[in-house]
């Protein structure tokens, strides 16, 4: 099981048994201290549950300590009633607060996700580029290009062709991260790449150079940055072509 499942499902168990926990631990002090210090510490163990980014387990978190803070340490306990004004805006700004730190902490989680699939590709990227630098073999660089396409755009195949355009009238992705099929646009944004065939054209300085032949998986749907990505890998294959003796492309 992947790691991240793993840890969202600890996140919810969490969310479920921490502020019942916490609440029947805070029973036998409740007359001798406020609500108010009651509902913060229940209040901490949202913010611990939705730090993880997952905002199930922050909703169900929320949702829990209030329902627990209603029932053991508001009068009349022991019941999901609440006589007190102060109790009842204690109790919705504990649900407020609760949600509110989970969409902050699920806003974190996606901006941390981003980075790092950025830092991913600018490691590819670069570790292209000093492939081409260190002028080593074209055939080496292909195919680590190819292995990089197929995971950046979800592929199910992905393969290299010298000298080779439009023979079997497959889509084609473009210079702008665009696809065609036929004469017309494709919408990849609304409705993931073509169930067919893709093209992308590899040149260098106005020079054709070959295709890589894509086939995405079903419902493949890669971001206008991951094909601009896919572009500038081509690119860099482009750039080692035309720098390659023809030894290289056999």
């Amino acid at each position: 099981m992947p790691d991240y499942l793993t840890r969202d499902r600890l996140a919810v168990l969490a969310a479920l048994a921490v502020p019942l926990a916490l609440a029947a631990i805070l029973v036998p002090f409740r007359t001798s201290f406020p609500n108010t210090d009651a509902a913060l510490a229940m209040l901490l163990v949202v913010v611990a549950v939705a730090a993880s980014g997952y905002r199930l387990a922050g909703y169900l978190a929320a949702v829990s300590a209030a329902a627990w803070f209603d029932f053991f340490l508001t009068q009349p306990y022991e019941r999901f009633s609440i006589t007190h004004r102060t109790d009842i805006e204690t109790t919705v700004l504990l649900l407020v607060i609760g949600v509110a730190v989970t969409e902050i902490a699920v806003w974190g989680r996606r901006q941390h996700v981003t980075a790092s699939r950025r830092a991913g590709y600018l490691e590819g990227i670069n570790s292209a580029a000093q492939a081409v630098a260190a002028g080593g073999s074209t055939p080496a660089l292909i195919e680590q290009v190819t292995r990089q396409l197929t995971a950046l755009l979800s592929l199910r195949s992905c393969s290299f062709q010298y000298g080779v355009a439009g023979i079997g009238r497959p889509a084609r992705m473009l210079h702008d991260g665009s696809v065609t099929v036929g004469q017309g646009a494709w919408n990849v944004d609304a409705e993931g790449l073509p169930g067919t065939d893709i093209e992308l054209l590899v040149e260098s300085g106005g020079l054709f150079q070959g295709r890589f032949m894509m086939t995405p998986v079903p419902g493949a749907r890669p971001s206008l940055e991951q094909r601009l990505l896919a572009i500038a890998f081509a690119d860099q294959v482009g750039a080692a072509l035309a720098t390659s003796h023809p030894v290289d492309q056999s």
